[in-house]
């Protein structure tokens, strides 16, 4: 069976596509370390982060789509959030169902905790790497960000 050819650019993104699984499993293993003592992971340090840089209280289906993670797994971490007392959930005037999800003084104490752990860790971890290389890798990865999408609403059939 033939398969078809790649462009160049598609022969090199396949080629980084696994050191950029390592480093999204090494960044995870790694803010799991940093904030451990804080009796968070980064799973809940991103859940805190996604709920304080929200504008307003939103219910688990929009912080999902934010994150673009699956719903039911960010309910699971807000549902942990939330007996942990990080977080509550208050009525939403625009859904019955869709609770929106609140953090709690505690929430916001542990999310400003976890980044002041952050600042000197990320700095470190940019060590040799420059302002304008970190630029461009980010306009890269926002470009392929807007490719899957294009793609995803191109594959719905709705």
């Amino acid at each position: 069976m033939n398969e078809p050819a790649r462009t160049p650019a598609g022969e090199i993104l396949s080629s980084i596509m696994l050191d950029l699984f390592r480093l999204n499993n090494g960044l995870l293993t790694s803010g799991d370390r940093l904030v451990e003592g804080l009796g968070l992971t980064s799973a809940r340090w991103q859940m805190l982060g996604a709920i304080s840089a929200a504008e307003r209280p939103q219910p688990v289906a929009w912080i999902a789509r934010d994150l673009g993670a699956n719903r039911q797994n960010v309910q699971r971490i807000v549902n942990d959030l939330a007996n942990d007392g990080l977080v509550r959930f208050e009525t939403n005037p625009h859904h019955r169902r869709a609770q929106l999800v609140v953090l709690t003084d505690e929430g916001r104490q542990a999310f400003e905790a976890a980044m002041c752990l952050q600042a000197p860790w990320v700095n470190r971890l940019a060590d040799g790497v420059t302002v304008n290389e970190i630029k461009a890798a980010h306009r890269v990865m926002m470009k392929l960000l807007a490719n899957l999408d294009d793609m995803a609403e191109a594959a719905d059939p709705r």
